[in-house]
């Protein structure tokens, strides 16, 4: 039988537990803290926030292979009223329509974007500076960077796109992350994998296979490999539960600058107590800026789209994600340039910012299952089946 290590037991990590456990390996996953899910938790309490948005891409290979292990669960439906809540920041107002040149952006027939081209050249050919602003700014919701228009065009159209498609792609676990990880942990548990926690890996096995399926900073200092380095975003996240009012934004993009405030509890009321509702404010900073620059501009938002939040607070909470956000590529690269999954010697790869196709979570999910079989080999098929 083969034996496989994972380290890491965040979506990536499970991932890879589970879909090497059912090809017949021995699995043993060490996660250091004492809780798995790595990003993906959810806080215990009355407020369920999660570190950053929890939607799942319905369109993802990752939504598919979720589904028929009936590891998604219950879904939170956003309300058709509130849909209609969504509203835009445009030169410093607020209104329920983007600028007509932005629009142009988002049609199926828009022209292809290149990878060695920033996206903001690239869509002011297109669509003049003013639309390609406002559509760079829009796709830091699926992006976490302070300067989207100075990625990858092709990166930043595929992520605009899914951002933006109808009917919406992005779905919510009832719950937040927590109930997608429990469920992972529940399949993993009953074919047999054993979970470590509160077990941090200094030293590599040298008996297994090993995946590693942690942050990239992480992972270069376990393997003392310096080239494990790709850009990420830095992002203020700003968690606040108001009492509730009617007539409150479902939520807000800035289309000023990178920016969003989403009001989570319109489609889950499980995430606040009654009588309140949950919002969190997801602000890209740059690398010179501090938490208090994006909280600044959170509550710039707030000012517009939620009359008297400031008395109606009942908590908050403040932080910054720094390397946490998953892969951007720059121009002249794509998701094939990021550090490879295998990396020689036994040892692979697993997470958000590693070579491996995909729109946020779907990285990691793509890459736990390139490492696996990459692990098992050509047994791998022979094993699923035994």
């Amino acid at each position: 039988m083969h034996r496989i290590t994972v380290i890491g037991g965040g979506l990536a990590g499970l991932t890879a537990a589970i879909s090497a456990a059912e090809a017949g390996a021995k699995v043993t996953v060490y996660e250091a803290h004492h809780t798995l899910g790595g990003r993906a938790r959810t806080a215990e309490g009355p407020y369920r926030t999660n570190d950053g948005p929890h939607a799942l891409y319905k369109a993802g290979p990752h939504w598919s292979w979720l589904q028929q292990r009936d590891l998604i669960g219950p879904l939170a439906p956003l309300p058709p009223l509130e849909a209609a809540r969504l509203r835009l920041r445009h030169k410093g107002a607020l209104r329920r329509t983007p600028p007509f040149a932005m629009l142009k952006l988002l049609r199926r027939s828009a022209q292809q974007a290149p990878v060695d081209v920033d996206f903001l050249s690239w869509a002011t050919g297109q669509a003049g500076e003013e639309g390609a602003r406002a559509a760079a700014h829009y796709s830091a919701v699926a992006l976490f960077h302070h300067d989207p228009g100075a990625l990858s065009a092709a990166f930043v159209q595929e992520r605009l796109r899914r951002a933006t498609k109808l009917p919406p792609e992005a779905h919510y676990p009832r719950g937040g992350w927590a109930t997608v990880v429990d469920r992972m942990a529940a399949r993993a548990w009953n074919l047999g994998v054993r979970m470590e926690t509160l077990s941090r890996v200094d030293t590599l096995p040298t008996d297994t296979p090993v995946v590693v399926a942690t942050s990239l900073d992480a992972a270069r200092r376990l393997l003392g490999d310096d080239s494990l380095t790709w850009p990420s975003g830095r992002t203020t996240l700003l968690d606040l539960a108001l009492r509730t009012r009617r007539g409150d934004a479902f939520a807000v993009s800035d289309l000023d600058s990178p920016g969003w405030i989403e009001r989570f509890t319109a489609q889950d009321r499980t995430l606040a107590p009654a009588g309140e509702q949950l919002l969190q404010g997801q602000i890209p900073i740059a690398p010179h800026e501090t938490r208090a620059d994006g909280v600044t501009r959170a509550e710039q938002l707030l000012d517009l789209a939620f009359d008297g939040w400031r008395e109606r607070v009942t908590w908050r909470r403040e932080s910054v994600a720094n390397g946490r956000t998953g892969a951007v590529d720059l121009p002249g690269t794509n998701w094939r340039d990021r550090p490879a999954v295998d990396r020689g010697d036994g040892v692979y790869l697993a997470g958000d910012q590693v070579a491996a196709p995909g729109v946020l979570s779907e990285v990691s999910f793509t890459s736990a299952l390139t490492a696996v079989s990459l692990a098992l080999g050509r047994n791998a098929l022979d094993l699923k089946h035994a």
